[in-house]
């Protein structure tokens, strides 16, 4: 894909991951829909971008990611705006354990519901371009998290999703490609969930164990992961495929 000219929308991207990758895509002269549920932050963001980028090439939804109502209403201003829709990539998210409910409704089912809505617009066998989803797990998804379980489970969801859907997509001949992108500990606030026990709530107990992690694994910046995020927009042979970074091994694919 180029990413030139390119319309993206980009989930919870005010700030840390999702404002890396709005960049990143702005950076390769793409036009970027930043939504998020932070109205203020939003609108800073999108000032930001303004001024380095040029305006014109960003808008700031608000949008609440489990709302479908919301989430439509994205959906249509974004065509409104740019007139296209390209690249989606649902990368809100959240971790708390004592409301795993929100956490599951965030983290999984607002993507899937994004993503379906993505297929409505894009999907070449109705009417559609074609496009690409990139799909925010974590490496949490290949392994136990004591801290986490419902953010684990969440991020497992996640990859079981992107792999099916694309092997839909290839079937169905969609034309679009659905990928997982799924770093280590990343620089962001989601990393200091870990240090508040109303957050994590019975499993609080087992900080300890992470923050051993950390100083064993490192932490990444968010710049980093957008790298990747654009490699994997850019690189038309991949479809379900579950991208991995670590500070260890760098960029690498998981092989199922």
């Amino acid at each position: 894909m180029i990413l030139k000219n390119c319309v993206g929308l980009v989930t919870g991207a005010s700030q840390g991951l999702g404002k890396a990758f709005a960049e990143a895509l702005l950076k390769k002269e793409a036009k970027v829909v930043i939504c998020d549920l932070n109205h203020a932050q939003g609108a800073d963001t999108k000032a930001e971008f303004d001024e380095r980028y040029g305006p014109g090439r960003t808008t700031f939804m608000a949008c609440d990611v489990t709302s479908l109502p919301q989430m439509k209403d994205v959906f249509s201003e974004t065509l409104q705006t740019f007139g296209r829709l390209d690249i989606l990539c649902n990368n809100a998210g959240i971790n708390n354990e004592s409301s795993w409910e929100k956490t599951i409704s965030v983290n999984l089912v607002a993507l899937i519901q994004a993503s379906y809505l993505a297929l409505d617009h894009m999907r070449c066998d109705r009417g559609g371009h074609g496009g690409s989803i990139v799909n925010v797990a974590s490496m949490s998804a290949f392994l136990p998290g004591a801290h986490c379980p419902v953010y684990t489970a969440s991020k497992h969801g996640v990859l079981g999703f992107t792999r099916s859907l694309a092997e839909a997509s290839r079937l169905g001949n969609y034309g679009i490609r659905i990928n997982a992108l799924c770093p280590s500990f990343v620089n962001t606030s989601i990393l200091d969930t870990i240090n508040h026990e109303e957050i994590l709530g019975n499993f609080y107990q087992f900080k300890d164990g992470v923050k051993n992690l950390i100083k064993v694994f490192g932490v990444l910046e968010p710049s980093v992961i957008a790298d990747s995020f654009v490699q994997l927009l850019e690189d038309d042979s991949l479809n379900g495929a579950v991208m991995k970074i670590t500070t260890t091994k760098g960029v690498h694919f998981e092989n199922y």
